[in-house]
């Protein structure tokens, strides 16, 4: 009884709830989510009993996990969304060597959307930490590389100044000297300094690329990428610096205000005119709350608005436009459907090679749930035959995985592959695992009023 009143003994290793990512309002489960949640933990109490372990060290067991996912999909089949599952053998459950067989896994990880709050920054307990970001998510799940990006706030609002994320990246790379993680530099050009500052953080801090929101601004006004005055100024600016890897947030509206600037409209427009530059799509422009369904053209929003943009203006697939599933794939994991819809259509479109693993994490806590997800995800035969999507083989899965990713961000993958067995990540990985022990927490707003004090503390426009 005392082990069931401890959160940390019940949490569910597969986090299905209403947390977000703090850019968009916390959705609240359906009734199928609230069902599946309450069979996988009825299921996690029978099958600890059957095997005689505690329920903690079966939820932390690779059984616990292939338990979990094994209930989502009957409590999905149930409720007639059979689009998509998670294709485990139904003995992971109990049989150790077949949910490992399920969930091991050797893709190269490489995540392509990391968060961290600095000291000063909000959010539940836990996201001030580096060395809690490390377990997150060097030992707590199996990613291997990690971009760490930025969030929109004014500047003396910061969550994560420059200075702060380079400590965290200074504390990896001691660790093991292979450069584990990359660093984001924020450009907002509708915001005064932005621009200006692009070249130090260039020059002096060694970024991989530049995060913008085009739906943001300090007085509460987006802009367009394609807009001469701010969006094509910023795509000038990056190629003259020399780094051409421009992530770009839409999608996840924050609201009503500016709307239209977070849509994918502008994309194929800039990318067609600038084809020596990569744009990394943040979360595909995808809108929480809004279920996924076959490519509408019409549709005017979502991931239809990035495709229709990208195929109006005659950029082609596999080209410079690359779809991320930050927040995207952790919200659409509550929905086989639409994350079969959405999986299936943005690699018939935007191209198998252009579609990027991002978590979003640590506001979704440890991202190994969302590995371990996308490693069992398969879209039904139904939705491959009716809407023409592949299937996810081993190969396509480990494209967007990483093997994508690595080509985008210019990663000598041979060596980094090589360093990452025997570095002391690995060391301290292979150690931690004789007795792991993972929270199985998220940190990100779960209610409105959270959302919305979230947003006030770095300085946003009020909802």
């Amino acid at each position: 009884m005392a082990e069931m009143n401890d959160p940390d003994r019940t949490r569910l290793p597969v986090k299905i709830d209403s947390t977000s990512n703090g850019e968009f309002r916390p959705v609240p489960l359906d009734a199928v989510n609230r069902r599946a949640n309450a069979l996988a933990q009825q299921r996690a109490s029978e099958n600890a009993r059957r095997l005689g372990l505690s329920r903690r060290a079966f939820m932390v067991s690779a059984c616990g996990a292939a338990s979990t996912l094994l209930a989502f999909n009957a409590a999905n089949a149930a409720a007639g969304r059979n689009g998509g599952f998670f294709e485990l053998d139904s003995t992971a459950a109990l049989d150790a060597d077949e949910a490992a067989a399920g969930l091991a896994g050797t893709e190269f990880v490489f995540d392509v959307q990391g968060h961290f709050v600095g000291e000063h920054g909000i959010g539940r307990t836990g996201l001030g930490d580096s060395d809690k970001f490390i377990k997150d998510i060097f030992l707590d799940s199996d990613t291997d590389m990690i971009v760490l990006s930025f969030i929109p706030s004014r500047r003396e609002k910061e969550l994560l100044t420059i200075q702060e994320a380079d400590t965290t990246r200074r504390i990896v790379e001691q660790l093991d000297g292979s450069h584990r993680l990359l660093l984001h530099g924020r450009a907002n050009p509708n915001q005064d300094g932005d621009l200006e500052g692009m070249d130090e953080l260039a020059e002096t801090w060694g970024i991989a690329a530049w995060k913008c929101y085009t739906q943001w601004g300090p007085d509460g006004r987006g802009f367009f990428l394609h807009d001469e005055d701010t969006g094509i100024r910023l795509i000038e600016k990056a190629r003259a610096l020399g780094v051409r890897n421009i992530c770009v947030h839409k999608g996840l509206p924050f609201s009503q205000n500016s709307y239209e600037h977070s849509l994918a409209s502008d994309i194929g427009i800039v990318a067609k005119r600038f084809p020596d530059v990569n744009f990394l799509v943040y979360h595909s422009g995808f809108v929480p709350g809004q279920p996924g369904g076959p490519y509408d053209p019409a549709s005017g929003e979502g991931v239809d608005k990035l495709i229709r943009s990208v195929e109006a203006n005659g950029v082609a697939r596999n080209a410079n436009v690359y779809a991320e599933l930050g927040s995207t794939w952790r919200y659409n994991m509550r929905d086989p459907n639409s994350a079969a819809h959405i999986i299936g259509k943005l690699v018939k479109y935007i191209g198998e090679k252009n579609v990027l693993c991002g978590s979003d994490c640590i506001w979704y806590g440890s991202p190994q749930d969302q590995i371990q997800a996308l490693r069992t995800f398969q879209i039904s035969n139904e939705y491959q035959d009716k809407y023409g999507y592949a299937k996810i083989t081993p190969e396509l899965r480990a494209q967007i995985f990483g093997l994508n990713a690595a080509a985008v961000y210019s990663v000598e993958l041979g060596e980094v592959l090589r360093t990452a067995q025997t570095d002391p990540i690995a060391q301290r990985r292979e150690a931690y695992r004789e007795d792991p022990d993972p929270h199985f927490q998220t940190f990100g707003p779960k209610t409105r009023s959270e959302f919305l004090s979230n947003l006030k503390a770095r300085g946003g426009a009020a909802i």
